[in-house]
């Protein structure tokens, strides 16, 4: 698969102000690997030999079903049952059911969609950390963020060490803590406002903002890290 399809410069997520910047770029990542597999990439060898392999998850078949080329889609079905028709049902001496299991279920926990984004997620972070370490504009456009989701604050704050910053490992801790409790304070306190909505002493709905009102999905998204 070509590198450019899954990675994209990480300033250009980062100038965006709003939310957290790591589910813009797990997003971004994932729509262009969707549109990818959906065109052109039917027709290479070596991604259909893959995807026979693999298949998706269940989310991303939702996404591919919803997606334009529902052609493509069936065909890279097709030659996925035969591959599973041939591996995990073929018959044999030593295929007994117990294997026919484990080869199952090694075929329903494999995605190639997730592979691939995972993959380009990680190069990006590894970019985040050595951005952060040697330039001082993006240290000013990562402090400067509205927020980061618990998801990837965890990752963030846990693939970081001293090895890959240098100068900077303490303030990127500080900053990166500073905005994600920000942040979920922030939230919590949308939460109580829209609870407080239907109290019978309320104005109601029609007074509140929109972060009051769309708090529920705001909260949600914090939690998960996906994009509501």
């Amino acid at each position: 698969m070509r590198d450019d399809i899954c990675t994209i410069p990480v300033s250009e997520i980062f100038e965006v102000k709003d939310g957290c910047p790591i589910c813009r770029m797990h997003h971004t990542v994932e729509e262009r690997i969707i549109d990818y597999i959906m065109g052109d990439a039917m027709m290479e060898p070596d991604v259909r030999i893959e995807t026979n392999r693999t298949g998706f998850c269940e989310a991303h078949y939702d996404k591919m079903t919803a997606h334009k080329g529902r052609l493509q889609l069936a065909l890279m079905l097709q030659t996925h049952i035969a591959e599973i028709n041939k591996n995990v049902f073929s018959k044999g001496l030593f295929n007994t059911p117990a294997k026919k299991g484990e080869k199952a279920k090694t075929v329903t926990e494999t995605c190639f969609i997730c592979d691939k984004t995972e993959y380009g997620i990680s190069r990006m972070i590894d970019t985040i950390y050595r951005c952060y370490e040697n330039e001082r504009d993006f240290r000013e456009l990562f402090n400067s963020q509205p927020a980061f989701c618990l998801p990837h604050y965890e990752r963030l704050v846990n693939g970081c060490d001293k090895r890959k910053m240098h100068s900077y490992y303490g303030d990127f801790l500080k900053n990166i803590t500073r905005i994600t409790s920000d942040y979920s304070k922030t939230v919590y306190e949308n939460l109580s406002d829209y609870c407080k909505i239907y109290d019978y002493r309320s104005a109601g709905a029609e007074n509140s903002s929109k972060e009051v009102l769309e708090s529920v999905e705001r909260t949600i998204a914090f939690l998960t890290g996906r994009i509501y």
